[in-house]
């Protein structure tokens, strides 16, 4: 693979591309994609001869509706190989969830498919105002999980420097950012935040280092873990987007312009339904994003199911891009839990807690059954300097933390406020609900 710089336009002018020859080159892309998954893949092609479709009825880009969704249940179902379209002297990399929850997901690419996965790293960093000029610390998980790996070989192909830092070994990370010069940083958005409190103790204002720049992914954050991340190290925030069964990070990226995730729909096709009903929803409103692989020919995603909750934003950007965006992606609709009767995220819980002045963007919810009902706990934890001795004084932070929750969720919670640094930070994806119910 030839490296490119941000010196050569070639790639970064997708982004601008005509919007009418895009939907010509997507109807074409997907027409072929549709055909390879029906020749290749016996579990989508009984899925469209059950419902007598057949690839030449995709004729334009609104066909792409009748055809059946994937989920992720198909992965599992299919483990190892059974989603897989070429064969297996044609793949080149696998990548596997951690299976914690039953059988790993398993992802395959071949040489063609990990050079798009490269290209749209690098035009999502190139957007975000990074260049050959960069020391880049990429400090997502390596091996299987596909976000040390594509961010790597993403930042590489933008001709910066990297520093493959991986998770874990905190201290070091810290120390590597400030004697590298690291200008950039990668990682999950709670491991950043786990990231400035070590500098804190270790003396270290991460303000006063050439650090510029986070780009953070693979869970997701709100406006109010944003503005904690910004202020706390100086940086300029990046939200990135994607998964690994479409082909890892780099579905879709912010600009510098910070109005929603530009969505690299020359590769990735989007759609909105209702969760409920799979309607496919007009650009504007919010529902489930479905993506197909417009150019992923190892395994290939027909109308996948993501299950994230955002919204399709097809005014043009003041950058002057002209690939649709994505909104920020703030919750799941399987992280969804209802408690009595109410419809309750943990991304709502985020918000509620970072709205008051002396909590930290750290916490727990723990959904527990008494007297056969559902009920809520969130632990907080608050900085050291809210801690008090002053038991009044600390009701009245209790009392307005579960207002906030409360204005939030429309529920009454029951809080209780943690000493600073109790509860555990991850280098990874952070879990914040513990399900400890009796029957769920």
């Amino acid at each position: 693979m030839g490296r490119i710089t941000t010196d050569n336009c070639e790639l970064l002018s997708k982004d601008f591309i005509d919007p009418a020859y895009l939907r010509e080159m997507q109807l074409c892309k997907l027409q072929s994609i549709v055909r390879h998954a029906y020749e290749n893949v016996g579990l989508f092609r009984s899925r469209m001869d059950k419902l007598k479709l057949k690839p030449c009825d995709v004729r334009e880009l609104k066909d792409l509706a009748k055809l059946p969704f994937m989920k992720k249940t198909d992965l599992r179902d299919t483990y190892p190989f059974g989603l897989f379209a070429v064969p297996k002297s044609e793949i080149v990399r696998l990548h596997a969830s951690s299976g914690t929850t039953g059988k790993p997901i398993v992802v395959a690419y071949t040489k063609d498919d990990i050079n798009v996965w490269n290209e749209v790293m690098y035009r999502g960093l190139a957007g975000a105002g990074l260049s050959k000029n960069d020391i880049i610390q990429v400090s997502y998980g390596y091996g299987l999980f596909t976000g040390g790996l594509g961010a790597h070989y993403g930042a590489e192909m933008l001709g910066a420097t990297v520093v493959p830092a991986s998770g874990g070994n905190t201290r070091r990370q810290v120390m590597r950012i400030r004697d590298f010069g690291v200008t950039a940083m990668m990682c999950t958005p709670s491991y950043f935040l786990h990231l400035i409190e070590e500098a804190d103790r270790q003396g270290i204002d991460l303000r006063e280092l050439p650090i510029k720049a986070g780009v953070f992914g693979a869970e997701p954050w709100t406006a109010g873990m944003r503005e904690r991340i910004e202020q706390g190290a100086g940086i300029e925030a990046f939200d990135i987007y994607g998964l690994s069964e479409i082909i890892g990070p780099g579905v879709a990226m912010e600009c510098r312009k910070h109005n929603g995730m530009h969505i690299y729909e020359d590769h990735f096709y989007p759609e909105i339904i209702d969760p409920d009903t799979g309607e496919v929803l007009p650009d504007g409103e919010t529902g489930e994003l479905v993506l197909t692989t417009l150019s992923k020919y190892a395994m290939p995603m027909i109308r996948y199911r993501t299950r994230d909750l955002t919204r399709i934003i097809s005014e043009p950007c003041e950058c002057g891009r002209t690939i649709r965006r994505i909104d920020r992606i703030s919750s799941r609709s399987d992280d969804m839990f209802i408690i009595r009767g109410v419809n309750v995220f943990p991304s709502q819980i985020e918000s509620a807690l970072l709205a008051i002045e002396g909590t930290t963007p750290n916490y727990r919810i723990i959904l527990y059954t008494e007297n056969g009902m559902d009920n809520i706990q969130v632990d907080a934890e608050l900085r050291p300097d809210m801690i008090s001795s002053d038991a009044e004084k600390m009701e009245k932070i209790r009392k307005k933390i579960s207002s906030s929750i409360e204005s939030i969720t429309g529920l009454r919670v029951k809080l209780k406020l943690v000493d600073p640094n109790t509860i555990a930070r991850s280098e990874g994806k952070a879990k914040r609900v513990f399900d400890e119910r009796t029957a769920k």
